[in-house]
């Protein structure tokens, strides 16, 4: 069976999704899980994007072994630059040059020439090789460039010293028949393109994101682009799980095979829903809370009897457990730590403690504490941003009643350390907590979006929301968790405001990152 190589651009492409703000800590927990889910090469970032970019890709090369890191740039020597200094110290590097070649791109946005974005591609990529690395090239908007441009193209580009090239369906515009097909023609048109992996790149506009990438590995690419839930710009792109899973289950049909571990799968996905605030559809393949659900009687007698009657995938085998009930109020640190342990959290001794007391403090308020419960409580304190907070909730009161206009309010700590108080009012409980916090905060926000889940089950279950605003005119999201609702509103709102203070510190620029 051939080998497909699995390039993840969740934390590059990914982050590009409307709305979604990873600082470093939230980047770094999900390049950690990235590893342990088995990808082979993992897009950290965009190096000369922003500072906060640059500084979490650095972090992230030096602390992945197993993983190559790759770094994109546009197709100039500052980019490029910008990426090595980024992944210089990673065990395994990569950079990944791109540059659109569609005649609409070339006229339009880059105003070049054919024949100079071909002089550009062949020197940038020279350069880039000439740091000692593997070099991956892009094609951007592939799909819809002249074949005949395409096919020399690439073959100067990969004389030049390119080990991969990236042909992708940047709009999400082309069919599986056009994309396989585009494939193909490359394969017998460039002479010297043994010398490396073909990778596709596709997105999801028109829905047919999976079917393309599979088209494509049909037709000779080696290498597969995605992102966990299939999160990215616009519609999103290929997701990675699902292709992962297809081939596994379908291998007597497609002779090709990943190194993804299967059952880690699941925690990968809640990870990135949880730090993106990206839920994931019910009815969403693979990791949807509805992916293994029957409502059907004739489906549920079915699976009774026979799981493979009506269940093509087990759960256990993306690695949901059908009951994970683990730990309640007696249980000890140590089995507490071994826990955490199995769940593939890597704490300090001063995390540990905060882990296990606020594991305490829940199994006074919740009975029966789950792997869902766990991963909430150790998320948080593994990306606390405690000491980067600029507005601090230090008590809040909601007083409601049916017949009664909803006043909320609240005690802040403000960035001067002052601490301030306000009340206000509003139509329902929510508004008039964001209301009052409104009124003490000096930024113009405006709320663009709100979401409240449970984790896990029964009354007593976790209460988690996620926010998406705009402050000053700039998006950014928020996640708060809590046994209470409203407890967890508030939380939401604050990270997000205490995320713009991050944001404005270490934005340097703004490019456009299309691949």
């Amino acid at each position: 069976m051939t080998q497909i190589k699995i390039f993840d651009t969740t934390l590059r492409d990914g982050e590009q999704s409307p709305g979604v703000n990873l600082n470093q800590l939230e980047k770094l927990e999900i390049a950690k899980q990235l590893e342990r889910l088995g990808i082979d090469i993992m897009e950290a970032g965009f190096p000369a994007s922003s500072q906060g970019d640059f500084d979490a890709v650095k972090k992230i090369a030096e602390t992945v072994e197993n993983v190559t890191i790759t770094a994109l740039a546009r197709a100039n020597r500052k980019d490029i630059d910008r990426a090595w200094e980024a992944i210089k110290d990673a065990k395994k590097k990569r950079i990944h040059v791109f540059i659109a070649t569609s005649p609409i791109h070339m006229e339009y946005k880059l105003k070049k020439t054919p024949e100079e974005v071909m002089a550009t591609s062949v020197e940038m990529v020279q350069y880039a090789k000439a740091k000692g690395t593997d070099v991956e090239w892009s094609a951007e908007d592939a799909s819809r460039s002249e074949l005949p441009f395409l096919a020399k193209i690439i073959e100067k580009v990969i004389d030049a010293g390119a080990t991969v090239i990236n042909l992708p369906d940047t709009v999400g515009y082309t069919t599986p028949k056009e994309y396989g097909e585009m494939f193909r023609y490359i394969k017998a048109n460039v002479p010297n393109i043994e010398k490396v992996d073909l990778s596709c790149h596709c997105h999801d506009d028109l829905g047919m994101a999976i079917a393309n990438s599979i088209a494509a590995m049909q037709n000779g690419a080696t290498q597969i682009e995605g992102t966990i839930n299939g999160i990215g710009e616009r519609a999103g792109n290929a997701s990675l799980e699902e292709i992962a899973v297809a081939l596994k289950i379908r291998e007597d049909f497609y002779p090709y095979h990943t190194n993804m571990v299967l059952n880690e799968i699941k925690r990968t996905s809640d990870l990135v829903s949880k730090f993106t605030g990206m839920i994931v559809p019910g009815n969403k393949a693979i990791v949807g809370r509805n992916a293994f659900a029957h409502e059907s009687g004739i489906h549920q007698d079915g699976v009774l009897k026979h799981a493979q009657t009506y269940e093509i995938i087990t759960p256990e085998l993306v690695g949901i457990q059908s009951n994970n009930l683990v730990l309640g109020k007696h249980s000890g640190r140590h089995a507490f730590k071994d826990k955490i342990e199995q769940l593939g959290f890597e704490l300090t001794e001063e995390k540990l403690t905060e882990a296990f007391q606020a594991f305490k403090l829940l199994t006074d308020r919740k009975k029966e504490v789950t792997d869902d419960d766990l991963f909430v409580i150790l998320t948080d304190i593994q990306t606390d941003i405690q000491n980067r907070k600029r507005y601090e909730l230090l008590s809040f009161q909601v007083q409601y009643g049916s017949h009664n206009l909803p006043t909320a309010t609240v005690l802040i700590r403000d960035p001067n350390g002052n601490e301030i108080e306000t009340a206000k009012t509003g139509q329902g409980s929510v508004e008039a907590l964001y209301n009052t916090i409104d009124a003490l905060i000096k930024e113009s926000i405006q709320l663009t979006d709100f979401t409240l889940s449970s984790i896990g089950k029964g009354t007593d279950a976790l209460a988690e929301v996620h926010v998406s605003m705009k402050i000053d005119d700039v998006f950014v999201s928020g996640r708060g968790t809590a046994q209470d609702v409203l407890a967890a509103a508030a939380n939401a709102y604050l990270n997000a405001i205490n995320r713009i203070f991050i944001l404005k510190k270490h934005k340097a620029s703004v490019v456009d990152s299309s691949s």
